[in-house]
This record gives structure tokens, sequence and C-alpha cells, in this order.
């Protein structure tokens, strides 16, 4: 499982560790994914979904999955993300 947010593509990030001696180390900054169930009021299902903290955000801030996939691009979703933007646009249509 991959540590990518399924809305946004959101992933992993490098950087340094600097100590008090300004050593610096290699590290790693993981984005906040969390497991969340999101319904489409369209489609009138639930979807289980991996997204970060600030993905779920801006689903609440646009009202809702339907209106976040409506406005999101396709290349930052993933396949499953993907799928369910078509499914609404075609239940939509």
């Amino acid at each position: 499982m991959s540590r990518v947010c399924e809305l946004t593509g959101k992933g992993p990030m490098s950087g340094n560790n600097v100590s008090h001696a300004n050593n610096k180390t290699k590290r790693r900054f993981l984005p906040n994914l969390n497991e969340q169930t999101l319904r489409s009021d369209v489609l009138g299902r639930s979807f289980k979904l991996r997204i970060s903290a600030a993905a779920l955000r801006t689903v609440d801030h646009r009202g809702g999955l339907d209106q976040f996939m409506a406005k999101a691009k396709d290349a930052e979703l993933s396949a499953n993300a993907l799928k369910i933007k078509r499914d609404i646009e075609k239940a939509q249509a």
C-alpha cells in the first residue's frame, strides 16, 4: 500500500534532519493519511478511501465528495477515485 493520497496525489517528501551541530541526515516527511468513508449523494453509496487530512478538509469545504470530484483534476486522482468520478459524472448526466 503506497503512501499517496487517493484524492490529491500528495505523497512523501524528502528533506534533512538538522542537528544542533548543523549535521544533516536524510529523512522523509510522510503525508497524514487516514482511511475515511465518504458518501456520494448522487450515487447513494459510500466509498472507503485513503486520503490525507488536508484532502478531508477540502472535501468538507467544497460541500462533499460529489462537488470535490467535479473540480478535481484527473492526473491527481488514483485509479479507484477516477472510477468514482466517472460514475458520478454518468449519474449526473
